[in-house]
């Protein structure tokens, strides 16, 4: 089944992406200087959420055509964990990126660390969710 290998793959793409930026780039851009770590944060906000928005949508459709020509159930339930991500993005998250958007990098401080700190927690959800949905995808398959 084409589609739901698909979706197993764009949601372990998903996944890898979200821990990359959890274990590798928040404790990278941790060790900035205020005004750097803005700086860092920004482009790579920007690049980081188009890629990973598209990445559930994508997987999102594929699972649910991969629902639609098993009738496996898991399927629906991968599709439901990845494209949670949009509406947890958009209400979890997007308070704190529109406040850290605000901030002109010259101004960093403890305050706007704080935030990208925060803002790192927040993201580990979006890691959950992936990985739990490339589980869903990978037990609908062996199911």
């Amino acid at each position: 089944m084409l589609a739901g290998h698909l979706a197993l793959i764009v949601a372990a793409l998903f996944t890898g992406a979200a821990l990359y930026i959890n274990w590798a780039e928040q404790p990278a851009r941790l060790q900035l200087d205020d005004c750097g770590l803005l700086v860092e944060w920004k482009p790579s906000y920007k690049r980081g959420f188009a890629m990973q928005a598209s990445l559930a949508i994508a997987g999102f459709l594929l699972g649910l055509i991969a629902c639609w020509q098993s009738g496996q159930w898991l399927w629906l339930v991968g599709a439901a964990l990845i494209i949670a991500n949009w509406p947890y993005t958009l209400l979890g998250i997007m308070p704190t990126n529109n406040k850290l958007m605000a901030i002109d990098p010259k101004d960093g401080g403890p305050d706007s660390r704080a935030l990208v700190r925060k803002w790192g927690w927040l993201h580990g959800c979006r890691s959950a969710l992936g990985g739990l949905s490339t589980v869903a995808f990978l037990a609908a398959l062996n199911a």
